[in-house]
């Protein structure tokens, strides 16, 4: 029995070395694992981008947001409100602006404009006022000589000046309260008044004053007193 066990072991060995030699012969290798592939001569890369793709269906809506906060409008409404009226009043004075376009002429003191929209006389006053201006008043000669060249040079015949008897009939003031006393400068057979409706006074483009009906409608010249610096 001992050496049937001999000649087992014996055989075992010998089908071991012939199955080792096999293994050799096909070239394989008994720790050899499974790698990338790789080429003999170049490393393999990516490929070119390729073209893009057809756009794919919208996604699905998303889901409602959180609530906003209540508006606190009413102050909001103020706001917009006091700028309205803010562009309205600048509109206005743009506009006003825009109908001086006959220029200016000043003195040391003072600047005239001619306005040219054709209002009445309380029109005109109030027109020159609510910009600090007054209707212009010229009292005394170099004054009155500058109004006049101005009008006549912008092509104009007549307009409205600071000078009326509408609080006392016959008592003609500039439109400061103050007489006519140191100068005036009426037109011959002036002024006349013969129904006693000719309440203020307009001056021609000679330079010459003219009483005229207030209701009457023309160009005026406001006047602005220059501020000090």
């Amino acid at each position: 029995m001992s050496g049937f066990g001999a000649l087992l072991r014996r055989n075992q060995s010998i089908l071991l070395v012939l199955f080792l030699l096999q293994i050799q012969s096909l070239g394989l290798d008994m720790d050899s694992r499974p790698t990338t592939e790789v080429c003999a001569t170049h490393t393999i890369a990516p490929g070119p981008k390729g073209d893009k793709g057809e756009k794919g269906l919208p996604g699905v809506p998303g889901g409602k947001g959180k609530a906003g906060t209540v508006c606190d409008c009413g102050r909001y409404r103020k706001v917009v409100g006091q700028l309205d009226i803010s562009v309205a009043r600048l509109k206005t004075s743009m506009k006003f602006v825009k109908n001086v376009i006959a220029g200016i002429r000043e003195t040391e003191e003072k600047f005239y404009y001619i306005v040219q929209e054709e209002k009445n006389y309380r029109e005109s006053l109030t027109h020159c006022r609510i910009r600090g201006g007054m209707l212009a008043m010229p009292k005394d000669e170099a004054a009155n000589t500058l109004i006049a060249d101005y009008v006549a040079k912008s092509g104009f015949f007549r307009v409205f000046i600071g000078v009326n008897d509408l609080e006392k009939e016959g008592q003609y003031v500039f439109t400061d309260n103050t007489p006519l006393q140191n100068y005036s400068n009426w037109r011959e057979g002036e002024p006349s008044d013969p129904y006693g409706h000719e309440d203020c006074v307009e001056m021609l483009s000679s330079g010459r004053w003219n009483d005229t009906e207030c209701h009457l409608t023309m160009y005026f010249v406001c006047e602005f007193v220059k501020k000090k610096k």
